[in-house]
């Protein structure tokens, strides 16, 4: 697609509706396939169509094989990008090594995925008030629109900082004249959607019709980072302590959250939608997905990437599926997690597996023997059609219960509230560490961060989390980070050619 029409594209579909059912359509559209607005939005069936769109885009995948937790991860000090050589997914390799520019690297795919989210959620909202329809669904669907619309600008805004700040769909003629907004007016949408959205989302919802919608406790969570984000701990707490419950380490009275007794669990493909999920990205094994469009698979792109190389088992040998080896995990981090009950759960020591004769595998580039366990594909999971490789079930988390006790506790230390024994914020961190059956220790903001690195490993959180503590220029060096530049990513060039929009300072830009 030519540099001036992706974000172009995002706005037609804006005016014509894409095949709102049809989920991993992207932006490249036929248009005999396009319904137009003057025959859409009529019913209550079309009205959910429209809402599942904006859904589609907040699970999409890049067609080369990697969504946003493979970004985050490939940018982390505790893993590298892999693969099979120093330009495989070299979208991934520019982010590992911070070589990336306005004309190479995923920035293409995160801008475009949340826009292309942004400009669904702002036709739906415009247009679902002139529905007739029971006014409770109406409602829930709004709220769940403006939580979605939240979580593109947030994910946007954090990756960019300069961003166009769009409320309502875009004439055409008018996409050239776009300008961005000050990162503070998208903060404020973002908080406004949020405190709009949460009284009319519901506390549960049905896991088996219904799982991955937006609830109540979700945007809680969501609003709670977003106040971390910008220093408002206070407030973030007050969020963050809704959706932990009153009684850290039992079950939340209110929405039935808890952490799961065994953490290794989490990571099971049987185990979607479970007590400790706050919000998925759902995939599945049977969108007969194929190599003609990646992206528009709905199994989930990490569990082949991360597998091991040309893996062959022996008798009782890990079933991996054998992949593509990219986002090993370092020395540093395998030393640093080895002792930790988490470390079985999370590293796939294929070295290991070798040396003992349980298992053999194809070293890939920059190859450290320590994969990333929590997400490598098994054969037990295989897609019962389609293309096998793009087919795995495994859900991935955008949030869950673990990642908001460690926020709240890190909130509420740096709100100056009480953080001794017996404390709030020591209770949740201490919660997190019973679980895995390790000994209690005080708040503080270092003891938070080794919390986090060990219990979230590859799960997509730790770049952005050293970005929040001022440590990614420290800890990312020898990666090639440098600070006041790599906080962010450039905004894609096919982005600033024939607009308004103006690159930032980081790159050479003026913004």
């Amino acid at each position: 697609m030519k540099m001036k029409n992706k974000l172009t594209y995002a706005i037609i579909i804006a005016a014509g509706l894409a095949t709102v059912a049809g989920c991993k359509k992207y932006l490249e559209i036929n248009p005999q396939e396009r319904i137009l607005l003057d025959n859409y939005y009529k019913t209550p069936q079309e009205a959910k169509a429209a809402l599942i769109a904006i859904y589609d885009r907040f699970g999409f995948q890049a067609g080369g094989l990697y969504d946003k937790i493979a970004i985050m991860d490939a940018a982390s000090d505790d893993q590298i990008a892999g693969g099979g050589g120093p330009s495989d997914i070299n979208d991934l390799q520019v982010v590992n090594n911070f070589t990336l520019s306005a004309t190479v690297g995923p920035q293409g795919y995160l801008w475009n995925k949340g826009y292309a989210g942004i400009f669904r959620a702002n036709v739906f909202l415009s247009k679902v008030g002139d529905i007739s329809m029971d006014a409770t669904t109406k409602a829930n669907y709004i709220s769940e629109a403006k939580t979605l619309r939240a979580i593109f600008y947030f994910d946007l805004v954090r990756f960019f900082k300069n961003i166009p700040l769009l409320t309502a769909a875009v004439d055409p003629k008018e996409i050239y004249n776009i300008t961005q907004a000050a990162p503070a007016d998208v903060y404020a949408l973002i908080e406004k959607d949020l405190t709009e959205a949460i009284p009319g989302l519901p506390n549960t919802v049905v896991a088996r019709t219904d799982g991955g919608r937006i609830t109540k406790g979700a945007a809680q969570a969501i609003l709670g980072k977003v106040y971390l984000w910008q220093g408002k701990n206070a407030e973030a707490a007050e969020q963050l302590a809704l959706v932990n419950g009153t009684s850290p380490g039992q079950a939340n009275s209110v929405y039935g959250y808890r952490l799961l007794s065994n953490y290794g669990d989490l990571f099971k493909v049987a185990n979607k939608f479970n007590a400790e999920s706050i919000l998925e990205i759902v995939h599945s094994n049977s969108s007969n997905g194929g190599w003609n469009d990646a992206g528009a698979s709905e199994g989930n792109l990490l569990n082949i990437i991360t597998g091991p190389r040309g893996y062959k088992p022996g008798p009782g040998a890990p079933d991996y599926y054998s992949g593509y080896s990219f986002l090993l995990f370092t020395k540093e981090f395998f030393d640093f997690i080895h002792f930790d009950p988490r470390n079985k759960a999370t590293v796939a020591n294929l070295d290991s597996l070798q040396r003992n004769g349980i298992a053999t595998y194809e070293a890939g580039y920059q190859n450290t023997g320590y994969f990333l366990e929590k997400t490598i594909g098994r054969v037990a999971d295989k897609a019962p059609t389609g293309q096998t490789e793009l087919n795995f079930p495994q859900n991935a988390y955008e949030i869950r219960l673990a990642d908001t006790y460690l926020l709240e506790a890190e909130a509420l230390l740096a709100s100056n509230a009480a953080v001794g024994t017996g404390s709030r914020a020591y209770q949740l961190l201490n919660a997190v560490r019973a679980r895995v059956g390790l000994n209690p220790v005080a708040v503080t903001l270092d003891n938070i961060i080794r919390e986090r690195r060990a219990e979230l490993a590859g799960e997509g959180h730790r770049f952005l989390d050293l970005v929040r503590w001022g440590k990614a220029a420290s800890l990312l060096a020898y990666k090639g980070f440098k600070s006041g530049r790599n906080e962010i990513f450039p905004i894609p060039q096919a982005e600033l050619a024939n607009t308004k929009l103006e690159q930032n300072k980081e790159y050479g830009g003026t913004k």
